[in-house]
């Protein structure tokens, strides 16, 4: 299995990434801003799925479609998130719950636990918190978006 890259961008730049890495560009795409992408080896958009309904339970907006849609014809390989997860994921670095629990350490051990993940809580939290970030950081009105590309 390859790895999959979560990225903020607009639609038009979301498909240029997409194009480099689907060229099998081995760096991170080409304009694209320091930490505005996160890449995880050895996981599918399947996981990222997984990720967001377990985020979407945590901050008790479960039930909501956190399935990942294609983006364009020209690229099968690139999905966008729907917004319903972006708002999950951007409420992990905010969401309190009553008690001691933190959410976000709650939400990693979840999928870190989920079968077949190729690494454990404490990189599943690394990864957890950098994706919640990028999501804080989708802007409507600069009309971005949070994109999956998987190989």
């Amino acid at each position: 299995m390859g790895f999959t890259e979560i990225f903020v961008a607009t639609h038009d730049a979301a498909l240029k990434r997409a194009g480099i890495l689907d060229e099998g560009s081995s760096s991170s795409a080409e304009g694209a801003p320091a930490g505005q992408a996160v890449r995880i080896e050895g996981i599918s958009d399947f996981e990222v799925e997984q990720l967001g309904d377990l985020a979407g339970t945590a901050v008790h907006a479960g039930g909501a479609d956190y399935e990942l849609t294609l983006v364009d014809v020209a690229s099968d390989s690139l999905l966008a998130v729907p917004p319903a997860m972006v708002r999950a994921l951007a409420d992990l670095l905010t969401y309190e719950t009553e008690g001691e629990g933190n959410v976000l350490d709650d939400v990693s051990e979840q999928w870190a636990g989920q079968e077949d993940m190729p690494f454990g809580a404490a990189q599943a939290r690394t990864y957890v918190q950098q994706l919640a970030e990028l999501a804080a950081g989708v802007d409507d009105s600069e009309r971005t978006g949070l994109y999956v590309w998987s190989a």
